[in-house]
Protein backbone atom coordinates (compact mmCIF):
# COMPACT_ATOMS: atom_id res chain seq x y z
CA UNK A 1 0.00 0.00 0.00
CA UNK A 2 1.42 3.41 -1.02
CA UNK A 3 1.96 5.89 1.78
CA UNK A 4 -0.14 9.05 1.73
CA UNK A 5 1.65 12.16 0.53
CA UNK A 6 1.97 15.01 2.95
CA UNK A 7 0.30 18.33 1.99
CA UNK A 8 3.71 19.95 1.52
CA UNK A 9 4.79 17.15 -0.81
CA UNK A 10 1.58 17.44 -2.84
CA UNK A 11 2.06 21.19 -3.20
CA UNK A 12 5.64 20.64 -4.35
CA UNK A 13 4.55 18.12 -6.99
CA UNK A 14 1.78 20.39 -8.28
CA UNK A 15 4.20 23.31 -8.48
CA UNK A 16 6.78 21.19 -10.34
CA UNK A 17 4.12 20.00 -12.77
CA UNK A 18 3.06 23.59 -13.46
CA UNK A 19 6.67 24.63 -14.08
CA UNK A 20 7.26 21.72 -16.42
CA UNK A 21 4.05 22.43 -18.32
CA UNK A 22 4.93 26.11 -18.65
CA UNK A 23 8.43 25.28 -19.90
CA UNK A 24 7.08 22.94 -22.56
CA UNK A 25 4.43 25.47 -23.57
CA UNK A 26 7.17 28.05 -24.14
CA UNK A 27 9.35 25.62 -26.06
CA UNK A 28 6.49 24.56 -28.34
CA UNK A 29 5.55 28.18 -28.98
CA UNK A 30 9.15 29.12 -29.85
CA UNK A 31 9.50 26.09 -32.12
CA UNK A 32 6.28 27.01 -33.88
CA UNK A 33 7.53 30.58 -34.34
CA UNK A 34 10.82 29.29 -35.81
CA UNK A 35 8.90 27.15 -38.28
CA UNK A 36 6.80 30.20 -39.13
CA UNK A 37 10.00 32.14 -39.89
CA UNK A 38 10.99 29.44 -42.38
CA UNK A 39 7.58 29.48 -44.05
CA UNK A 40 7.49 33.29 -44.26
CA UNK A 41 11.04 33.37 -45.67
CA UNK A 42 10.05 30.98 -48.45
CA UNK A 43 6.90 32.97 -49.23
CA UNK A 44 8.98 36.15 -49.26
CA UNK A 45 11.46 34.56 -51.69
CA UNK A 46 8.66 33.42 -54.00
CA UNK A 47 7.08 36.89 -53.94
CA UNK A 48 10.45 38.50 -54.73
CA UNK A 49 11.02 36.11 -57.63
CA UNK A 50 7.54 36.82 -58.96
CA UNK A 51 8.15 40.57 -58.76
CA UNK A 52 11.41 40.15 -60.68
CA UNK A 53 9.61 38.09 -63.33
CA UNK A 54 6.94 40.77 -63.79
CA UNK A 55 9.63 43.44 -64.09
CA UNK A 56 11.43 41.36 -66.73
CA UNK A 57 8.20 41.09 -68.76
CA UNK A 58 7.68 44.85 -68.54
CA UNK A 59 11.22 45.51 -69.75
CA UNK A 60 10.81 43.02 -72.59
CA UNK A 61 7.59 44.76 -73.61
CA UNK A 62 9.14 48.26 -73.51
CA UNK A 63 12.25 49.16 -71.49
CA UNK A 64 11.25 52.83 -71.45
CA UNK A 65 8.22 52.02 -69.30
CA UNK A 66 10.61 51.86 -66.34
CA UNK A 67 10.85 55.66 -66.50
CA UNK A 68 7.34 55.57 -65.06
CA UNK A 69 7.37 52.33 -63.05
CA UNK A 70 10.58 52.92 -61.10
CA UNK A 71 9.93 56.52 -59.92
CA UNK A 72 6.30 55.71 -59.20
CA UNK A 73 7.16 52.50 -57.32
CA UNK A 74 9.81 54.14 -55.15
CA UNK A 75 7.56 57.13 -54.40
CA UNK A 76 4.71 54.80 -53.38
CA UNK A 77 7.04 52.69 -51.25
CA UNK A 78 8.44 55.79 -49.52
CA UNK A 79 4.96 57.17 -48.82
CA UNK A 80 3.68 53.86 -47.43
CA UNK A 81 6.79 53.45 -45.27
CA UNK A 82 6.41 56.90 -43.73
CA UNK A 83 2.64 56.72 -43.39
CA UNK A 84 1.87 53.14 -42.35
CA UNK A 85 5.09 51.26 -41.72
CA UNK A 86 7.49 53.52 -39.83
CA UNK A 87 10.49 51.44 -38.78
CA UNK A 88 10.42 49.31 -41.93
CA UNK A 89 12.80 51.49 -43.94
CA UNK A 90 16.23 50.32 -45.02
CA UNK A 91 17.80 46.92 -44.59
CA UNK A 92 16.20 45.66 -41.39
CA UNK A 93 19.47 44.50 -39.85
CA UNK A 94 20.18 47.89 -38.19
CA UNK A 95 16.69 47.82 -36.65
CA UNK A 96 17.32 44.33 -35.29
CA UNK A 97 20.67 45.36 -33.81
CA UNK A 98 19.03 48.45 -32.33
CA UNK A 99 16.32 46.43 -30.58
CA UNK A 100 18.99 44.22 -29.02
CA UNK A 101 20.44 47.35 -27.39
CA UNK A 102 17.21 49.04 -26.33
CA UNK A 103 16.18 48.83 -22.69
CA UNK A 104 12.76 50.37 -23.33
CA UNK A 105 10.78 47.39 -24.58
CA UNK A 106 7.78 49.58 -25.33
CA UNK A 107 9.84 50.92 -28.24
CA UNK A 108 10.93 47.40 -29.21
CA UNK A 109 7.28 46.33 -29.25
CA UNK A 110 6.58 49.04 -31.83
CA UNK A 111 9.56 48.17 -34.05
CA UNK A 112 9.13 44.39 -34.12
CA UNK A 113 5.46 43.84 -34.89
CA UNK A 114 3.73 41.60 -37.37
CA UNK A 115 2.45 44.73 -39.11
CA UNK A 116 6.01 45.99 -39.64
CA UNK A 117 7.02 42.50 -40.81
CA UNK A 118 4.20 42.48 -43.36
CA UNK A 119 5.16 45.96 -44.53
CA UNK A 120 8.78 44.93 -44.85
CA UNK A 121 7.86 42.03 -47.12
CA UNK A 122 5.30 43.93 -49.19
CA UNK A 123 7.39 47.07 -49.70
CA UNK A 124 10.62 45.20 -50.46
CA UNK A 125 8.71 43.21 -53.06
CA UNK A 126 7.33 46.46 -54.46
CA UNK A 127 10.85 47.90 -54.62
CA UNK A 128 12.09 44.84 -56.54
CA UNK A 129 9.17 45.12 -58.94
CA UNK A 130 10.06 48.78 -59.50
CA UNK A 131 13.69 47.90 -60.23
CA UNK A 132 15.47 49.11 -57.09
CA UNK A 133 18.88 47.54 -56.44
CA UNK A 134 17.92 45.89 -53.15
CA UNK A 135 17.73 42.40 -51.65
CA UNK A 136 15.32 40.45 -49.49
CA UNK A 137 17.83 38.80 -47.12
CA UNK A 138 18.36 41.77 -44.78
CA UNK A 139 14.61 42.40 -44.50
CA UNK A 140 14.12 38.70 -43.69
CA UNK A 141 16.30 39.27 -40.60
CA UNK A 142 13.90 41.90 -39.26
CA UNK A 143 10.90 39.78 -40.23
CA UNK A 144 12.31 36.79 -38.37
CA UNK A 145 13.09 38.93 -35.33
CA UNK A 146 9.56 40.37 -35.39
CA UNK A 147 7.95 36.92 -35.50
CA UNK A 148 10.05 35.57 -32.63
CA UNK A 149 9.59 38.75 -30.57
CA UNK A 150 5.83 38.55 -31.05
CA UNK A 151 6.01 34.98 -29.77
CA UNK A 152 7.81 36.26 -26.67
CA UNK A 153 5.09 38.86 -26.08
CA UNK A 154 2.39 36.21 -26.33
CA UNK A 155 4.26 34.14 -23.78
CA UNK A 156 4.56 37.16 -21.45
CA UNK A 157 8.31 36.73 -21.06
CA UNK A 158 9.49 39.07 -18.37
CA UNK A 159 13.28 38.78 -18.38
CA UNK A 160 15.28 40.98 -20.74
CA UNK A 161 17.72 38.17 -21.60
CA UNK A 162 14.93 35.84 -22.75
CA UNK A 163 13.29 38.48 -24.93
CA UNK A 164 16.60 39.48 -26.49
CA UNK A 165 17.42 35.83 -26.99
CA UNK A 166 14.27 35.40 -29.08
CA UNK A 167 15.10 38.48 -31.18
CA UNK A 168 18.59 37.12 -31.78
CA UNK A 169 17.18 33.72 -32.69
CA UNK A 170 14.70 35.29 -35.09
CA UNK A 171 17.39 37.28 -36.89
CA UNK A 172 19.65 34.24 -37.21
CA UNK A 173 16.73 32.12 -38.43
CA UNK A 174 15.96 34.74 -41.06
CA UNK A 175 19.48 34.54 -42.52
CA UNK A 176 19.49 30.75 -42.39
CA UNK A 177 16.15 30.45 -44.17
CA UNK A 178 16.79 33.22 -46.71
CA UNK A 179 20.09 31.78 -47.95
CA UNK A 180 19.64 28.12 -46.88
CA UNK A 181 22.88 28.61 -44.92
CA UNK A 182 22.29 27.45 -41.32
CA UNK A 183 25.92 27.79 -40.23
CA UNK A 184 26.03 31.32 -41.64
CA UNK A 185 22.92 32.18 -39.66
CA UNK A 186 24.61 31.16 -36.43
CA UNK A 187 27.86 32.97 -37.24
CA UNK A 188 25.95 36.08 -38.34
CA UNK A 189 24.05 36.22 -35.05
CA UNK A 190 27.26 35.91 -33.05
CA UNK A 191 29.49 38.18 -35.13
CA UNK A 192 27.13 40.90 -36.31
CA UNK A 193 23.90 40.95 -34.30
CA UNK A 194 25.09 40.30 -30.76
CA UNK A 195 28.90 40.53 -30.98
CA UNK A 196 29.00 37.85 -28.31
CA UNK A 197 27.91 34.34 -27.54
CA UNK A 198 25.80 33.93 -24.43
CA UNK A 199 25.08 30.44 -23.18
CA UNK A 200 21.61 31.49 -22.08
CA UNK A 201 20.49 32.29 -25.62
CA UNK A 202 22.58 29.84 -27.65
CA UNK A 203 20.09 26.98 -27.34
CA UNK A 204 17.17 29.10 -28.48
CA UNK A 205 19.19 30.48 -31.40
CA UNK A 206 20.42 27.07 -32.54
CA UNK A 207 16.94 25.57 -32.32
CA UNK A 208 15.44 28.46 -34.27
CA UNK A 209 18.06 28.20 -37.01
CA UNK A 210 17.58 24.45 -37.35
CA UNK A 211 13.77 24.55 -37.44
CA UNK A 212 13.52 27.50 -39.84
CA UNK A 213 16.17 25.96 -42.10
CA UNK A 214 14.50 22.56 -42.12
CA UNK A 215 11.16 24.18 -42.89
CA UNK A 216 12.60 26.07 -45.87
CA UNK A 217 14.23 22.90 -47.18
CA UNK A 218 10.99 20.96 -46.77
CA UNK A 219 9.11 23.55 -48.82
CA UNK A 220 11.59 24.25 -51.65
CA UNK A 221 14.08 21.40 -51.44
CA UNK A 222 17.71 21.23 -50.35
CA UNK A 223 19.29 23.78 -52.66
CA UNK A 224 22.38 25.97 -52.67
CA UNK A 225 21.90 29.68 -53.32
CA UNK A 226 24.42 29.85 -56.18
CA UNK A 227 24.60 26.15 -57.02
CA UNK A 228 27.72 23.99 -56.68
CA UNK A 229 31.18 25.10 -57.75
CA UNK A 230 34.24 22.86 -58.21
CA UNK A 231 37.10 25.33 -57.93
CA UNK A 232 40.11 25.58 -55.66
CA UNK A 233 42.89 28.03 -54.85
CA UNK A 234 46.07 26.01 -54.18
CA UNK A 235 48.70 27.72 -52.07
CA UNK A 236 51.28 29.31 -54.32
CA UNK A 237 51.10 31.77 -57.17
CA UNK A 238 47.31 31.41 -57.23
CA UNK A 239 47.20 33.36 -53.97
CA UNK A 240 47.99 36.53 -55.86
CA UNK A 241 44.22 36.52 -56.37
CA UNK A 242 43.74 36.53 -52.59
CA UNK A 243 45.88 39.66 -52.25
CA UNK A 244 44.26 41.38 -55.23
CA UNK A 245 40.65 40.67 -54.25
CA UNK A 246 41.32 41.36 -50.58
CA UNK A 247 42.90 44.76 -51.17
CA UNK A 248 40.72 46.01 -54.04
CA UNK A 249 37.56 44.50 -52.59
CA UNK A 250 38.39 46.10 -49.24
CA UNK A 251 38.77 49.49 -50.86
CA UNK A 252 35.50 49.19 -52.78
CA UNK A 253 33.50 47.87 -49.82
CA UNK A 254 35.01 50.42 -47.44
CA UNK A 255 34.13 53.31 -49.75
CA UNK A 256 30.60 51.92 -50.16
CA UNK A 257 30.08 51.70 -46.39
CA UNK A 258 31.52 55.18 -45.80
CA UNK A 259 29.18 56.67 -48.40
CA UNK A 260 26.09 55.02 -46.88
CA UNK A 261 27.00 56.08 -43.35
CA UNK A 262 27.54 59.63 -44.52
CA UNK A 263 24.28 59.61 -46.49
CA UNK A 264 22.37 58.34 -43.46
CA UNK A 265 23.64 61.30 -41.43
CA UNK A 266 22.25 63.60 -44.13
CA UNK A 267 23.02 64.44 -47.71
CA UNK A 268 24.93 67.69 -48.23
CA UNK A 269 23.65 70.99 -49.59
CA UNK A 270 20.43 71.53 -51.50
CA UNK A 271 20.05 67.81 -52.16
CA UNK A 272 19.93 67.08 -48.44
CA UNK A 273 17.39 69.84 -47.82
CA UNK A 274 15.25 68.52 -50.65
CA UNK A 275 15.40 64.97 -49.25
CA UNK A 276 14.29 66.16 -45.80
CA UNK A 277 11.52 68.48 -46.92
CA UNK A 278 10.14 66.32 -49.76
CA UNK A 279 11.07 62.68 -49.02
CA UNK A 280 8.50 61.13 -51.38
CA UNK A 281 9.54 63.39 -54.27
CA UNK A 282 13.18 62.61 -53.47
CA UNK A 283 12.42 58.88 -53.65
CA UNK A 284 10.79 59.43 -57.05
CA UNK A 285 13.90 61.30 -58.19
CA UNK A 286 16.03 58.37 -57.05
CA UNK A 287 13.72 56.10 -59.02
CA UNK A 288 14.20 58.19 -62.14
CA UNK A 289 17.98 57.91 -61.76
CA UNK A 290 17.70 54.13 -61.32
CA UNK A 291 15.55 53.88 -64.45
CA UNK A 292 18.12 55.82 -66.47
CA UNK A 293 20.91 53.54 -65.19
CA UNK A 294 18.80 50.49 -65.99
CA UNK A 295 18.05 51.59 -69.54
CA UNK A 296 21.70 52.51 -70.12
CA UNK A 297 22.85 49.08 -68.87
CA UNK A 298 20.17 47.00 -70.65
CA UNK A 299 18.48 46.25 -67.35
CA UNK A 300 21.36 44.54 -65.53
CA UNK A 301 21.35 47.03 -62.64
CA UNK A 302 17.73 46.33 -61.69
CA UNK A 303 16.84 44.11 -58.75
CA UNK A 304 19.01 41.90 -56.58
CA UNK A 305 21.61 41.03 -59.22
CA UNK A 306 21.20 37.35 -58.37
CA UNK A 307 20.94 36.10 -61.95
CA UNK A 308 23.96 38.12 -63.08
CA UNK A 309 26.02 36.85 -60.15
CA UNK A 310 24.93 33.25 -60.78
CA UNK A 311 25.90 33.52 -64.44
CA UNK A 312 29.29 35.00 -63.57
CA UNK A 313 30.03 32.24 -61.05
CA UNK A 314 29.05 29.53 -63.54
CA UNK A 315 31.14 31.15 -66.26
CA UNK A 316 28.08 31.59 -68.49
CA UNK A 317 28.43 35.37 -68.74
CA UNK A 318 31.25 37.88 -68.70
CA UNK A 319 30.38 41.45 -67.83
CA UNK A 320 32.61 44.50 -68.30
CA UNK A 321 33.74 46.68 -65.41
CA UNK A 322 30.73 48.90 -66.05
CA UNK A 323 28.47 46.23 -64.51
CA UNK A 324 29.80 46.35 -60.97
CA UNK A 325 30.40 50.11 -61.16
CA UNK A 326 26.82 50.84 -62.24
CA UNK A 327 25.47 48.28 -59.74
CA UNK A 328 27.51 50.01 -57.03
CA UNK A 329 25.91 53.35 -57.91
CA UNK A 330 22.42 51.87 -58.23
CA UNK A 331 22.64 50.26 -54.77
CA UNK A 332 23.70 53.54 -53.16
CA UNK A 333 20.84 55.40 -54.84
CA UNK A 334 18.35 52.72 -53.80
CA UNK A 335 19.41 52.90 -50.16
CA UNK A 336 19.43 56.70 -50.09
CA UNK A 337 15.83 56.71 -51.33
CA UNK A 338 14.72 55.44 -47.91
CA UNK A 339 12.64 52.51 -49.14
CA UNK A 340 12.79 49.08 -47.44
CA UNK A 341 15.38 46.74 -48.94
CA UNK A 342 18.56 44.90 -48.07
CA UNK A 343 22.19 45.11 -49.13
CA UNK A 344 23.27 41.45 -49.04
CA UNK A 345 22.28 40.32 -52.53
CA UNK A 346 23.38 43.50 -54.38
CA UNK A 347 26.71 43.41 -52.54
CA UNK A 348 27.26 39.80 -53.57
CA UNK A 349 26.42 40.71 -57.17
CA UNK A 350 28.85 43.65 -57.12
CA UNK A 351 31.54 41.40 -55.68
CA UNK A 352 30.90 38.73 -58.29
CA UNK A 353 31.08 41.31 -61.08
CA UNK A 354 34.31 42.68 -59.65
CA UNK A 355 35.79 39.18 -59.36
CA UNK A 356 34.76 38.27 -62.88
CA UNK A 357 36.45 41.39 -64.21
CA UNK A 358 39.66 40.88 -62.19
CA UNK A 359 39.89 37.22 -63.28
CA UNK A 360 41.03 38.21 -66.76
CA UNK A 361 44.18 39.73 -65.27
CA UNK A 362 44.98 36.68 -63.09
CA UNK A 363 45.60 33.76 -65.47
CA UNK A 364 47.25 31.64 -62.77
CA UNK A 365 43.99 31.25 -60.83
CA UNK A 366 40.78 29.54 -61.96
CA UNK A 367 38.31 32.27 -63.05
CA UNK A 368 35.51 30.77 -60.95
CA UNK A 369 37.71 30.91 -57.87
CA UNK A 370 38.58 34.56 -58.49
CA UNK A 371 34.86 35.33 -58.71
CA UNK A 372 34.29 33.77 -55.28
CA UNK A 373 37.25 35.68 -53.83
CA UNK A 374 36.01 38.94 -55.32
CA UNK A 375 32.58 38.27 -53.88
CA UNK A 376 33.80 37.49 -50.36
CA UNK A 377 36.32 40.35 -50.41
CA UNK A 378 33.79 43.03 -51.32
CA UNK A 379 31.02 41.59 -49.15
CA UNK A 380 33.32 41.30 -46.12
CA UNK A 381 34.44 44.90 -46.61
CA UNK A 382 30.84 46.13 -46.74
CA UNK A 383 29.50 44.32 -43.66
CA UNK A 384 32.89 44.18 -41.86
CA UNK A 385 32.05 40.68 -40.64
CA UNK A 386 34.69 38.46 -42.25
CA UNK A 387 33.60 35.18 -40.69
CA UNK A 388 29.99 35.69 -41.75
CA UNK A 389 31.03 36.65 -45.29
CA UNK A 390 33.29 33.61 -45.62
CA UNK A 391 30.72 31.14 -44.32
CA UNK A 392 27.90 32.61 -46.41
CA UNK A 393 29.89 32.39 -49.67
CA UNK A 394 31.19 28.93 -48.80
CA UNK A 395 27.72 27.56 -48.03
CA UNK A 396 26.01 29.34 -50.93
CA UNK A 397 28.40 27.74 -53.42
CA UNK A 398 28.69 24.37 -51.62
CA UNK A 399 32.47 24.46 -51.78
CA UNK A 400 34.74 23.82 -48.81
CA UNK A 401 37.95 23.56 -50.87
CA UNK A 402 38.33 27.34 -51.01
CA UNK A 403 37.62 27.93 -47.32
CA UNK A 404 41.16 28.98 -46.40
CA UNK A 405 41.43 31.35 -49.38
CA UNK A 406 37.99 32.80 -48.61
CA UNK A 407 38.94 33.45 -44.99
CA UNK A 408 42.26 35.05 -45.94
CA UNK A 409 40.58 37.30 -48.52
CA UNK A 410 37.76 38.23 -46.15
CA UNK A 411 40.06 39.21 -43.29
CA UNK A 412 42.39 41.15 -45.58
CA UNK A 413 39.43 43.03 -47.07
CA UNK A 414 38.09 43.66 -43.57
CA UNK A 415 41.40 45.23 -42.51
CA UNK A 416 41.52 47.45 -45.58
CA UNK A 417 37.88 48.46 -45.13
CA UNK A 418 38.47 49.43 -41.49
CA UNK A 419 41.20 51.84 -42.59
CA UNK A 420 38.70 53.58 -44.89
CA UNK A 421 35.52 53.26 -42.83
CA UNK A 422 36.27 53.07 -39.12
CA UNK A 423 32.77 51.96 -38.12
CA UNK A 424 30.89 48.81 -39.04
CA UNK A 425 28.11 49.71 -41.49
CA UNK A 426 25.25 47.99 -39.69
CA UNK A 427 26.40 49.12 -36.24
CA UNK A 428 26.67 52.71 -37.46
CA UNK A 429 23.23 52.55 -39.06
CA UNK A 430 21.85 51.02 -35.85
CA UNK A 431 23.31 53.88 -33.79
CA UNK A 432 21.75 56.38 -36.18
CA UNK A 433 18.43 54.56 -35.90
CA UNK A 434 18.66 54.60 -32.09
CA UNK A 435 19.36 58.32 -32.21
CA UNK A 436 16.25 58.88 -34.29
CA UNK A 437 14.16 56.77 -31.91
CA UNK A 438 15.46 58.73 -28.91
CA UNK A 439 14.44 62.04 -30.52
CA UNK A 440 10.91 60.74 -31.11
CA UNK A 441 10.41 59.62 -27.51
CA UNK A 442 8.62 61.97 -25.10
CA UNK A 443 10.57 63.06 -22.01
CA UNK A 444 10.46 60.56 -19.18
CA UNK A 445 7.95 61.42 -16.41
CA UNK A 446 9.45 62.63 -13.12
CA UNK A 447 10.25 59.92 -10.64
CA UNK A 448 7.61 59.53 -7.92
CA UNK A 449 8.50 61.01 -4.54
CA UNK A 450 8.47 58.66 -1.60
CA UNK A 451 5.88 59.55 1.08
CA UNK A 452 8.50 60.12 3.75
CA UNK A 453 10.39 62.49 1.39
CA UNK A 454 7.40 64.57 0.40
CA UNK A 455 7.13 68.13 1.66
CA UNK A 456 4.75 68.51 4.62
CA UNK A 457 1.32 69.90 3.84
CA UNK A 458 0.66 73.30 5.28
Amino acid sequence: MKPDLTPARRRHLRRSARITTEQWRRKLACWTAAIAVGIVAVVFALAADRAAAIRTHLIAWNPWVMLIVTPGGLALSSWLTRTWFRGAQGSGIPQTIATLNLTNFAVVDRLLTLRIAFGKIALTTLGLLAGASIGREGPTVQVGAAIMHTCGRWLNLSTVSMRRGLILAGGASGVAAAFNTPLAGIVFAIEELSHSFEQRTSGTMLTGVILSGVTAIALVGNYTYFGHTDVSVPIGISWIAVLTCGILGGVGGGVFSAILIRATAGLPGALGRFAKSHPVAFAATCGLMLAILGIASDGITYGTGYYQAHAIIDGQAHYPASFFILKFIATIISYCSGIPGGLFAPSLAIGAGFGGWVAQFLPHTTPGAVVLLGMVGYFSAVVQSPLTASVIVMEMCDNQEVTLALLATAFLAYGVSRMICHHSLYSALAESFLGGVAKQQPPAPPAPVAPEQAAPTR
